[in-house]
C-alpha cells in the first residue's frame, strides 16, 4: 500500500472515529437503566423501554468495538504489513479496506 492511500485511508478513519465519539453519548444516555414513571400521561411502557434499552446497549458494545478496532488499525497503519492478508499474506483488496479499514483479512480468508 503507498503512501497517499495509507494517508486516504487514515483521514477516513480518523472521521469515522470521531463519529462513533459523537455517538457514544446518546447511546451511554440511551442505554441508562429504565426507570419508568407510572404517573406520567403517554410514556413507553415498561416493555417498549426495556426493549429500547436493549437495543442501545447492543448498539453502544458494537460502536465501542468498533471504535476500539478502528484505533488498533490506526495504530498499524505505518507498519509495513498493513494492508496484507494475515494468513495469505496477499494484498488486502484497497475497497475493503475503505470499507472496513479495520480488516486483517483478505475475502478469501475472510470467508
Amino acid at each position: 500500500m503507498d503512501h497517499a492511500s495509507r494517508k486516504v485511508l487514515e483521514a477516513r478513519m480518523r472521521e469515522e472515529m470521531a463519529g462513533l465519539r459523537e455517538q457514544l453519548g446518546d447511546l451511554e444516555e440511551r442505554a441508562r437503566t429504565v426507570e419508568l414513571d407510572q404517573q406520567a400521561v403517554g410514556r413507553l411502557s415498561r416493555m417498549d423501554s426495556l426493549a429500547n434499552q436493549s437495543i442501545a446497549v447492543n448498539a453502544l458494545g458494537k460502536a465501542k468495538s468498533r471504535l476500539a478496532r478502528l484505533e488498533r488499525a490506526l495504530f498499524r497503519i505505518e507498519d509495513e504489513d498493513f494492508g496484507l492478508c494475515a494468513d495469505c499474506g496477499d494484498p488486502i483488496a484497497p475497497a475493503r479496506l475503505l470499507a472496513m479499514p479495520e480488516a486483517v483479512l483478505c475475502v478469501g480468508c475472510a470467508e
